[in-house]
């Protein structure tokens, strides 16, 4: 069992209903069948939201570093020495400090190699800001400890997945951020993590457009002519298998995103709201482009249901076998990269074969 993925999780802000999800998503004792989970906060602070939830035969081992951590146990590491006083519902700079102290020491390990994969429960966008942390959000603070010249904010479900070129910036910002360069290299992470991490052969992808109805052929504005289009061709001439720009706005409500196996979304809440409505219960952010595999629910702290117990956990348990299954998946290229010269195969086409098998 040396091989099991080992899963880091940030906890998110104490005072909102990340540990509850977590601590419903371990106590399925299935879970850890497929992963050896390792937490990042304090067994103070996990008791007082198991006491809320009555889950009185969990417990968490509790382990020095995640070397220590023990497979078939939802293991977890205290991060911090003092008591934390929790209010539950409540946005103020105790949640903050501590969901980036957990935030901070699941990376550490996570960029020294010590965990396979990220789990992050919820932040307060707001509260979370520090001298240490002066960023948007999770990706951001993520690209940089990563190195990585660019990220996708990948949103992924059974039924639909969905990128955004822009992400967590003012809506008065997004026309004149959005490039020709920058819509093909999303299209080249989109494309490249259809291919390596679900293990899509040939991916199609959707891109839609910025203005109503894809401009009307320029009478609501030029991006789509100017930007969005040459973009497509010069992603298409590239060998990535992309059509558009197509109007947002019946796209989804025609069923159209049906038809393939990505949508590109010019800004976040044009791709996000629709992913939400089809697949909220279900829906997964993960994180393309980084040198490691980041995964988390698509909700927020929801401080309105803290402590109330009901959190649904769907979407934590989804980021859970979502990172586990991206990783195995990394996995099975790597060994398939070595043996290429062995086996002779093309390894996108193997791989493809090897999916389609499963299925």
């Amino acid at each position: 069992m040396s091989n099991k993925v080992k899963i880091g999780i940030s906890i998110g802000d104490v005072n909102g209903i990340g540990l509850e999800v977590i601590l419903k998503t371990l106590a399925e004792s299935k879970i850890l069948d497929y992963c050896t989970p390792i937490v990042y906060g304090h067994t103070k602070v996990a008791s007082f939201h198991r006491k809320a939830l009555h889950l009185s035969d969990f417990m968490f081992n509790v382990i020095p570093n995640a070397e220590a951590a023990v497979a078939h146990k939802a293991n977890m590491i205290n991060c911090w020495e003092e008591d934390v006083k929790i209010e539950l519902g409540e946005a103020n700079e105790i949640g903050g400090k501590y969901a980036f102290i957990s935030l901070q020491k699941a990376t550490d390990d996570l960029v020294r190699g010590a965990i396979d994969a990220l789990v992050t429960a919820p932040i307060n966008k707001n509260n979370i800001q520090s001298e240490d942390f002066k960023f948007p959000g999770h990706t951001e603070y993520l690209q940089e400890r990563s190195g990585s010249n660019d990220v996708l904010m990948f949103l992924i479900s059974d039924l639909l997945r969905v990128g955004v070129v822009t992400g967590h910036i003012p809506v008065t910002e997004v026309a004149k951020s959005i490039t020709k360069e920058k819509i093909v290299k999303k299209l080249q992470l989109i494309n490249e993590s259809l291919k390596k991490d679900f293990w899509i052969e040939k991916p199609k992808i959707a891109v839609l457009g910025l203005n109503p109805h894809a401009s009307d052929n320029g009478l609501l504005g030029d991006e789509e002519a100017t930007v969005i289009a040459p973009a497509i061709q010069e992603a298409f001439d590239k060998g990535i298998i992309c059509f558009g720009p197509y109007p947002a706005d019946g796209f989804f409500g025609n069923g159209t995103y049906k038809q393939f196996d990505a949508v590109l979304a010019m800004y976040h809440d044009q791709g996000l709201i629709p992913f939400k409505t089809i697949a909220f219960e279900t829906g997964v952010n993960y994180t393309a482009g980084l040198k490691f595999v980041r995964t988390s629910p698509d909700h927020g702290t929801g401080y309105g249901i803290a402590g109330k117990n009901q959190a649904d956990p769907t979407s934590f348990m989804e980021a859970l076998f979502a990172a586990i299954h991206i990783v195995n998946n990394k996995r099975e290229q790597e060994s398939l990269l070595r043996n290429q010269l062995r086996t002779g195969g093309k390894i996108v086409e193997t791989a493809g074969d090897i999916k389609d098998d499963a299925n």
